[in-house]
């Protein structure tokens, strides 16, 4: 009986609140929606706050409530996750107050939130690249912030996921191999290389060097008897590139497998001279 009468209470309090509300959307008195989107903010209500304060911000404008207004527009409607739009108004705060009480703030939470909104590595990363710039934007203005630490995080993060993706698409080429008379393990060595230049300190660097000696060995195993033996010489070379920067590596048993195989399959240059 007693969870019953609670539960009837609940009720009438969350009714009454939604009335509340209600009447609020409809009222004309502006200076009470701002109290109320402020009660709602600090009530964590960040729907509430934000739909009453979309309607404030420009009403605000010019006037000493305008400033705080946007940010707390801005700063509700990333604690609601709509990370792109509240990106949006954490520009536009910042641009408008380039020296206001919440621009670092605005700044930070303009990266933050699009590092939240990055997509997986197999989609397409323009929000990734979006997010890097925000935040390397928010380093040059507040070097000396007590959120370098935290930004600098993000950013290897940022540079992991586009380090991985481009092993997926260094990996695809590969498992592509000859499809269609195209030459897909030389694609994949293109791209692992690329990747080890633009991204030399990513903890996938040893992926993408096996990654070159494993492409070069199918190449040069799938290869026409003219080019073959450069090619199997070519991963002979590969394969001490992998050893000497990862003398221990993870893949260095396959490594060395692929080195012996193709130290065989070369045949000696006198060899070579007696059959021509």
């Amino acid at each position: 009986m007693k969870r019953k009468l609670s539960y009837i209470l609940l009720l009438i309090i969350s009714l009454s609140s939604c009335g509340e509300y209600n009447k609020l959307l409809k009222s004309s008195d502006y200076e009470l929606k701002y109290e109320y989107a402020k009660k709602y903010f600090d009530q964590k209500k960040y729907s509430k706050a934000s739909t009453l304060l979309e309607e404030l911000v420009p009403l605000y404008k010019g006037t000493g409530n305008a400033e705080e207004s946007l940010y707390l527009l801005a700063r509700s409607l990333f604690l609601s996750k709509d990370y792109l739009s509240s990106g949006q108004y954490f520009t536009t705060y910042y641009t408008t107050y380039p020296k206001g009480e919440y621009t670092e703030l605005a700044r930070f939470y303009a990266g933050q939130g699009y590092f939240f909104d990055s997509p997986e590595a197999k989609l397409d990363q323009s929000q990734t690249y979006k997010a890097m710039n925000e935040l390397q934007l928010f380093l040059e203005y507040f070097p000396q912030s007590d959120k370098k630490e935290e930004v600098e995080k993000m950013l290897i993060d940022l540079q992991e996921k586009l380090a991985y993706k481009e092993l997926l698409n260094a990996r695809l080429y590969y498992d592509l191999g000859d499809y269609m008379g195209d030459n897909n393990f030389r694609s994949a060595v293109i791209t692992a290389q690329n990747a080890i230049k633009e991204f030399p300190y990513s903890k996938l660097r040893e992926d993408f060097y096996f990654l070159v000696l494993k492409s070069k060995y199918s190449e040069a195993t799938n290869s026409k008897e003219a080019v073959k033996a450069d090619r199997l010489r070519d991963v002979v070379d590969e394969y001490y590139n992998y050893k000497n920067e990862y003398p221990d590596g993870k893949h260095i048993k396959d490594a060395t497998s692929m080195f012996k195989k193709a130290s065989k399959m070369i045949k000696p240059d006198s060899e070579e001279d007696n059959e021509e």
